[in-house]
């Protein structure tokens, strides 16, 4: 087993490098992967347990939407606050609607097991958009409006599967009782998460005396603790483990860009691990049975959801006709879908096995032609442009206490750049420092005398709120030539 489990992963990253041009999201060739190996293609591993895969998937979703929550800056988030936590929310609530409908009324489907099905697949899924879109550069309330809105409407989309895998094993004999632990589950699941959160702040500050090392292991049991205590009271852990993240991410936390980068390594891991599961799971045998319904879940959802969703969710936005256009093409259906679709398996609901087949081909068809489709939508409707070279911080400097120095490292583009500048040219401000160039991976020690050309990649250390004049300093030195200014 071990051996298959190192060939798998071994697989994802060759396929990955050789990919790597048209930018195929990780997670869909994890799925692939999956499914390679499954029992129904290479038949090296036979795996139909959907309730562990519930439980690992579930496992790994918690680290995912605490990620999700860490991450989200609440800078980016204030300007689209409103139209994004509406889409995250009574968003959801429309497109599993429209698409329950749209199930009972044309394919005759039982309204409880369409509406099972809609609030299955009403979440859109962030990495997988944005693994696509990181070589475009987009408006940013726009970008934010998408990102915010996708790294937010998972928990809306599980609380909301639950209500209705409950509703159809109940048979709606208490609707109140279900309809109470509906709100509690969200309400008390947020409580939960804005308490652990800001205690998780907190007490940061009181262990940062350690070594660095526990500060993963607190990481890693403040996100368990978010997900337990809200479980124990019966409300949402995921919606816990979200805003516990948000909170404590945008906390004065030190080593914060740090376990940032542990954060998206565990992030990666877990959505590795529920790719690769979901395609063992899955039988392509069996899809001859559902790719009808598959295709026209897909169509609905894409076509006719997701676009009412998105323009009644924004009607008071300041967003533009282009991009709500942009906005409902970007609703990309990910990991979170396909995990909900175990649910009913797990539980032993009636034709849970089609529900998870007809699920995961609608998925299927919004990874590969919405995914591929995604920057030729963006430049049809011109809110994209290559993207100017941005730059990265490679090294946080700070031990206790926070530091306003960074070690940055900024790549001229020679797509977008022309011609040389000496660095004594530059008049960088005092306190910073261009400490190495790689040029064609040769390290060179950098001089005033020394020339820069497109193509190189910098280091430069600088004070933190520096970084954009200094980056824009040295880009104004060279002639652009492939650059076209946004006409949004």
């Amino acid at each position: 087993m071990y051996l298959i489990a190192s060939l798998i992963l071994l697989a994802i990253v060759l396929v990955a490098r050789l990919a790597n041009k048209w930018r195929v999201p990780l997670v869909v060739i994890s799925l692939f992967a999956g499914i390679l190996f499954g029992s129904d293609v290479a038949g090296i591993i036979y795996f139909d347990n959907a309730l562990l895969a519930r439980q690992i998937a579930d496992f790994a979703l918690i680290f995912v939407l605490f990620i999700g929550g860490f991450g989200t800056d609440q800078n980016k988030l204030k300007p689209v606050l409103k139209p994004a936590l509406v889409m995250a929310t009574i968003g959801v609530i429309i497109t599993a609607i429209i698409t329950a409908l749209s199930l009972s009324i044309f394919l005759k489907y039982d309204l409880v097991y369409a509406f099972l099905i809609g609030c299955i697949i009403s979440s859109t899924d962030a990495a997988a958009v944005f693994s696509i879109l990181r070589s475009r550069s987009l408006d940013k309330k726009l970008s934010s409006m998408v990102e915010i809105e996708s790294a937010t409407n998972d928990p809306m989309a599980i609380v909301l599967t639950l209500f209705a895998v409950q509703l159809v094993v109940a048979q709606t004999t208490n609707p109140l009782a279900i309809g109470g632990s509906f709100f509690w589950q969200i309400s008390g699941g947020i409580i939960v998460g804005i308490v652990t959160g800001k205690a998780g702040g907190i007490l940061f500050q009181y262990v940062k005396v350690l070594d660095k090392g526990y500060f993963y292991v607190f990481l890693i049991s403040v996100i368990l603790f978010s997900y337990g205590m809200a479980d124990l009271v019966n409300a949402s852990g995921m919606l816990s483990a979200f805003f516990s993240g948000y909170f404590m991410g945008n906390s004065n936390i030190p080593y914060k860009k740090t376990l940032s980068t542990l954060l998206e390594a565990i992030s990666t891991i877990a959505n590795v691990v529920i790719f690769v599961m979901l395609g063992l799971l899955v039988f392509p045998h069996e899809f001859g049975n559902v790719y009808l319904e598959g295709i026209f879940l897909f169509i609905t959802l894409t076509l006719i959801a997701r676009p009412l969703s998105v323009f009644c969710c924004t009607l008071f936005s300041k967003f533009n006709f282009k991009d709500k256009v942009f906005i409902s093409w970007s609703g990309l259906r990910g990991a979170v879908p396909i995990v909900l679709a175990t649910y009913p398996l797990a539980a032993g609901i009636e034709n849970s096995r089609g529900i998870f087949n007809i699920v995961f081909f609608a998925v299927l068809l919004s990874m590969v032609i919405q995914g591929s489709s995604i920057k030729k939508v963006a430049d049809w409707l011109r809110l994209a442009v290559k993207a100017k070279p941005e730059p990265k911080q490679i090294m946080e400097l700070v031990t206790l206490h926070k530091s306003d120095l960074e070690l940055i490292e900024l790549q001229i583009d020679e797509e977008l750049y022309d011609g040389k500048i000496l660095i004594s040219s530059l008049r960088l401000p005092e306190g910073t420092t261009i400490t190495m160039i790689n040029r064609n991976e040769k390290i060179i020690a950098p001089q005033g005398s020394t020339k820069i050309f497109p193509g190189d990649v910098l280091y430069i250390l600088v004070k933190n709120e520096m970084i954009e004049m200094v980056v824009s300093n040295i880009l104004k030195h060279f002639d652009q030539k492939k650059y076209a200014i946004n006409e949004t």
